[in-house]
């Protein structure tokens, strides 16, 4: 098959290329036919002058540097008259003077492209001016910021003032409270011995067999027993009542029939009313069998009192005394009499401490004032109401509604319950306090930190939860109900098993001295703040067999290799980025050791040093130095006498770490603590 030759004139008009050589100014030398037919360019003529509007910077850029050296790929925009500008690569030699260039058309969507991008940079650079609008703007906003959070502090501080004022106020009324409350049940107690004694005189004088008295005398010894009795009274309610303020009445429950209850109260009641009495004491059966889980004496005092109530101002009639069911899950009892019956502007004074109704027969019968506001705080203790109705001349009805089941009856066995189950994530805190209310706020407290409540109620209670879990830290009062836990609190702190578990004493007797004595590792008088127990229960729990390692360094790369070093180690790490931060820790954290950098970003190693010593919380905390830093002689020298050992971060390995480390803690006291825990860890 044979080819028909095509004339050399297609192939040029195909052609994309372009030749023509300059001076060293850029003016034309030569071009070739290509270059005059595309782009009429001629000899003589000035490169610069082809060159698109704006773009004759690029020409001259070219011939600067193509004077020196080959240029490979540089881009020209060139156009004829007005016609559209077209895009060439050119490749430029130099040549004895001159400059020989070679241009290649540039396919037309390439040179879209490259006006997109050039388009795109524009936009670019518009969005940058903006940005740059924006920052500014923002600047000047968070410097007003600045400025408002600064009149905000300020505003805070007067608050935080005001706040602390009425904090101590609150305290001192609490004190005051608590100083009260304490006078009046210690004088009461005083009082009821020599009241025993003068009763019980009484009644030897008043018995035949040790001698007859004559009628005059028997009067006056009925006298005596009769105010004395009075009085005993009188100190019983008053002690009452004060524990009744104080939340110091212990809620004891139990199970019980209501049926039962009414049954024994009767047989309580009824000598109340003598043989030849017009007043009759009725206690109906009850309808249907009620159950009650509460307490089951306090609930018979308030009935008591009641009753006794009634029967002083009842002459003649009767008394009656009912349950019934109550509205949501609560019973009533109800203390009915045809009495003198109450006006309506006193039902609700005759609660009030020490407040009689003036009337004949309130002066003809003497009484505390006491009895009724005491069985209010009583029925307000079991979670329910105490009520009157009455009517001057036809009698009065008291009623005492409770719930079937006591509220904190339901929280404390919740609590139990739930101590029951050990949460592996939360750390057990055995906290010894008789009163239920404290341990339902300790419960509060804890329910969302790394802590959990194991409540326990007595001193048996607490061996038996120790039997079965080891706490992280204790919480104990040590005045509890019938007894105290001054006992426990030693035998905790001596024997081996339990001597290293923190014990935090809070109570409401200031016996900071003697908790101390026998080894509480810290002792507050209540009530406490949350904040308060948390932040210590951190601390002490913390304590425990794990001695505290503090790292401060800035370098974040040689904190983490010297964690690294120490990694399934017995030792807790903490870690502080500065001087500062590293102090702050120190006092709060109470490490056992410190890692010191030599260099850091705020303070000085000798200021650290300075500081620790100042300080009695942190004076004997030993401290090993290291550094990358070339030591002078004096800086050796004197860090030597401060440090337990100086170590060069480069040549740090975990053996020579480990050694100084029980080398340090062995010259505090702890080095032999800590090989028996490795031992027991093995």
């Amino acid at each position: 098959m044979t080819t028909t030759p095509l004339p050399g004139r297609v192939f040029d008009a195909l052609s994309r290329e372009v030749a023509l050589v300059c001076d060293a100014s850029g003016t034309i030398t030569w071009v070739d036919e290509r270059a005059e037919r595309v782009l009429s360019a001629s000899v003589g003529q000035k490169l610069r002058a082809l060159a698109a509007q704006g773009t004759e910077e690029k020409v001259d850029r070219l011939l600067t540097q193509a004077r020196d050296e080959r240029v490979e790929g540089w881009e020209l925009i060139l156009c004829r008259g007005g016609e559209k500008p077209t895009t060439f690569a050119f490749s430029v030699q130099p040549y004895e003077g001159v400059l020989v260039m070679m241009g290649s058309l540039v396919p037309e969507d390439y040179g879209n492209a490259l006006g997109q991008v050039s388009s795109t940079l524009s936009e670019l650079a518009a969005l940058h001016r903006e940005t740059e609008r924006q920052q500014r703007e923002l600047q000047r906003r968070a410097d007003e910021l600045q400025r408002l959070n600064k009149d905000l502090e300020e505003s805070n501080r007067g608050v935080r003032s005001l706040h602390d004022a009425l904090d101590e106020k609150a305290e001192s009324l609490q004190r005051a409270s608590e100083v009260k409350s304490r006078v009046v049940a210690n004088v009461s107690h005083e009082f009821r011995t020599p009241l025993h004694s003068i009763l019980g005189l009484s009644k030897v004088l008043l018995n035949p067999l040790n001698g007859q008295l004559s009628g005059e005398q028997e009067k006056q010894v009925h006298f005596i027993r009769t105010s004395a009795e009075a009085l005993y009274e009188l100190v019983n309610d008053l002690l009452d009542l004060s524990k009744a303020e104080a939340g110091k009445a212990v809620l004891r429950h139990t199970r019980f029939a209501a049926g039962e209850f009414l049954s024994a109260l009767r047989g309580m009641m009824r000598p109340l009313l003598p043989p030849e009495s017009s007043v009759e004491l009725i206690f109906p059966e009850p309808q249907e069998e009620l159950e009650l889980e509460t307490d089951q004496a306090k609930l018979s005092q308030v009935l008591r009192n009641l009753v006794s109530n009634a029967v002083k101002f009842t002459e003649k009639g009767s008394i009656t005394v009912s349950v019934a069911p109550g509205p949501r899950d609560t019973v009533a009892f109800s203390v009915k009499d045809t009495g003198i019956g109450i006006p309506p502007e006193h039902q609700e004074r005759i609660f009030e401490e020490f407040i009689q109704v003036e009337t004949p027969l309130h002066r003809k019968v003497k009484g505390t004032g006491l009895g009724l506001s005491l069985a209010r705080r009583l029925a307000e203790m079991l979670g329910g109401t105490l009520t009157v109705q009455s009517t001057p001349g036809q009698g009065s009805t008291f009623t005492l509604t409770v719930p079937r089941m006591h509220p904190e009856v339901k929280e404390m066995t919740g609590l139990s319950e739930r101590a029951e189950k050990l949460d592996p994530a939360r750390a057990p805190v055995l906290v010894l306090e008789d009163d239920r209310q404290t341990l339902f706020l300790y419960e509060k407290y804890l329910e969302r930190s790394g802590f959990q409540v194991l409540p326990v109620r007595t001193v048996e209670d607490a061996r038996r939860t120790l039997q079965r879990v080891r706490p992280a830290a204790m919480v104990l009062d040590v005045m509890l109900e019938g007894e105290t836990s001054w006992n426990f609190l030693a035998e905790m702190k001596t024997k081996e098993q339990t001597r290293d578990i923190p014990i935090l004493v809070v109570t409401i007797t200031d016996r900071e001295q003697k908790a101390r004595a026998l080894g509480a590792d810290e002792f507050w008088l209540k009530p406490v703040e949350a904040t308060q127990l948390l932040r210590k229960l951190g601390e002490l729990a913390n304590r425990g067999p794990v001695e505290r390692i503090l790292i401060i360094d800035d370098d974040e790369v040689h904190r983490y290799l010297l964690k690294q070093l120490l990694k399934d180690t017995p030792y807790a790490l903490l870690e502080a980025r500065g001087g500062r931060e590293g102090l702050l820790m120190a006092r709060e954290q109470a490490p056992h050791l410190i890692f010191l950098d030599f260099l850091l970003p705020d303070i000085t190693a000798f200021d650290v040093l300075d500081e620790m010593k100042a300080d009695p919380r942190t004076r004997e905390i030993p401290v090993i130095l290291q550094t990358a830093h070339e030591l002078k002689e004096d800086e050796r020298t004197r860090l030597g006498r401060e440090t337990a050992a100086i170590l060069a971060k480069h040549t740090l390995s975990r053996e020579v770490a480990i050694s100084r480390i029980r080398d340090a803690l062995s010259k505090a006291g702890l080095g032999s603590r800590v090989e028996e825990r490795e031992v027991r860890r093995g």
